[in-house]
C-alpha cells in the first residue's frame, strides 16, 4: 500500500470478495486489535471499503471514546490515515443511485445509516458490522465472531 502523504492514488487490490465497513466496525479497528489484525491479514485478499460518511462519523465519536478511556485522543486522526490505506473511502457519488433504494429498507432502524447500506448495495457485497439495524435489510451481514468465515473463504494472495 501506498503512504498516505504520498499524495499518489491508492486502489483496492483485486480481489474476488468485497466488504463494506460501518463506522462502529472502523471504530473497532482503530481501539482494539481483532479488527485490526482481520483487516491486517486479509487486505491482500479482500477489498475493504467503507462510505466516506462513516469514516466522518468515526472521527467524530472516536476522540470522545479515546478520552473516556484515558488515552490520547490526538492519535486517533493518525489512525484513521493508516485505516485508509487498508479500508477504501469511497465517495457518495459511488453509491448515490442506491439511495432511495437503502433509505427505504433502513429508515425504520437507523436512516443514517443508509450510505452503508447504499454502498453495499452498489458494490453488491456484505457489510461488516456489529448493529442490529442492517439485520434484515436484504444485503448480508458479517459480525466481528464471525467474519473470518467469509474472509477465509476468500481465494489465497
Amino acid at each position: 500500500m501506498l503512504n498516505a502523504a504520498s499524495g499518489r492514488a491508492r486502489m483496492p487490490p483485486d480481489t474476488a470478495h468485497t466488504l463494506v465497513l460501518d463506522a462502529n466496525t472502523l471504530i473497532r479497528a482503530v481501539l482494539g486489535s481483532t479488527v485490526r489484525n482481520l483487516l491486517l491479514n486479509y487486505r491482500d485478499r479482500v477489498g475493504f471499503f467503507s462510505p466516506a460518511s462513516a469514516f466522518a462519523e468515526a472521527r467524530e465519536h472516536l476522540p470522545h471514546i479515546v478520552a473516556r478511556r484515558g488515552g490520547d485522543a490526538s492519535l486517533v486522526r493518525g489512525a484513521l490515515e493508516l485505516l485508509e490505506e487498508i479500508v477504501f473511502p469511497i465517495q457518495g457519488d459511488s453509491y448515490a443511485d442506491y439511495e432511495a433504494t437503502a433509505s427505504a429498507r433502513i429508515e425504520r432502524r437507523d436512516p443514517d445509516d443508509w450510505p452503508v447500506l447504499a454502498a453495499a448495495l452498489a458494490l453488491d457485497c456484505p457489510i461488516w458490522t456489529e448493529d442490529n439495524d442492517f439485520f434484515g435489510a436484504g444485503v448480508a451481514t458479517w459480525t466481528t465472531d464471525r467474519i473470518e468465515l467469509f474472509l477465509s473463504g476468500s481465494p489465497p494472495a
